[in-house]
């Protein structure tokens, strides 16, 4: 009898111990400041059912930042399929491969797979047009990491609305839009609050110029205010090291768009 209460004492203990064995053990924050410019460059081929297949290459430099300096940054390659089945509505799916410029040689630690589909309604209202866009979104690490700190698979809804004005006679369309982009699937502790977060505001201004009937060039500003929460856990000991990462990204821009 005395063994078995031995035992059951035992188990009682360690559960006790397993439930206290994640602790939060210290918080930090840390802000960043950056500007960066981008080019980008567009070629789209358009069939008369509505249906688009367009590619994309985007290059983005740090020409200031608080934390790493300036550098080359990242690099997104996007292949996107869309569809316009009435004049309202669009539909879109693709995939982007994300390579960014990282202070190592592995390959799997520079890499990102994407994977995206969205569906855009707009209404034109003689000069504006208005249209609210919903994505989502995946992004695949390619290295290994510890599922309780960072998901390999981060899962995103990117909400977006924009305004487009026409001006009568002009070869320009000025524009402005917002996005919100929410976490889907932030691993427990990286969560706020118990909860999933919004993660990127950012807004975009621009001028898109047509420079023939099949191109044109696209100049704009775009402010990223980003917030991350960044977990590390010490197995051994059982704490939670969490830093509260917060971005302020001024980007400066053009893209250049020819159709087929």
């Amino acid at each position: 009898m005395k063994t078995k209460r031995f035992i059951i004492l035992g188990a009682v203990l360690m559960a006790a111990l397993s439930a206290q064995a994640w602790e939060y053990a210290s918080e930090d924050a840390s802000t960043t400041h950056s500007a960066q410019i981008r080019f980008g460059a567009t070629i789209a081929k358009k069939w008369d059912q509505g249906l688009k297949l367009s590619f994309n290459e985007d290059l983005r430099s740090d020409v200031y930042n608080s934390a790493t300096g300036a550098a080359f940054r990242t690099s997104f390659s996007t292949l996107t399929f869309s569809y316009t089945p009435i004049e309202y509505i669009k539909l879109d799916a693709g995939y982007t491969l994300k390579v960014s410029n990282k202070d190592t040689t592995a390959v799997n630690k520079l890499l990102r797979h994407r994977v995206f589909a969205s569906v855009t309604g707009s209404y034109t209202m003689q000069y504006v047009k208005l249209s609210l866009r919903e994505r989502v979104l995946c992004e695949f690490r390619t290295d290994s990491v510890n599922p309780l700190e960072k998901s390999w698979q981060n899962w995103q809804l990117r909400t977006k609305i924009a305004a487009e004005f026409i001006v009568p006679g002009k070869p320009v369309k000025p524009y402005l839009w917002g996005e919100l982009i929410n976490t889907l699937n932030a691993p427990e502790y990286q969560r706020k609050n118990g909860m999933q977060f919004i993660s990127v505001v950012r807004t975009q201004a621009g001028v898109k110029s047509r420079l023939t009937r099949r191109s044109s060039l696209d100049f704009y500003y775009r402010f990223t205010y980003s917030y991350d929460r960044d977990i590390n856990i010490t197995k051994k000991k059982g704490l939670i090291e969490l830093t509260e990462k917060t971005l302020f990204q001024h980007a400066f821009g053009v893209t250049y768009s020819l159709d087929l």
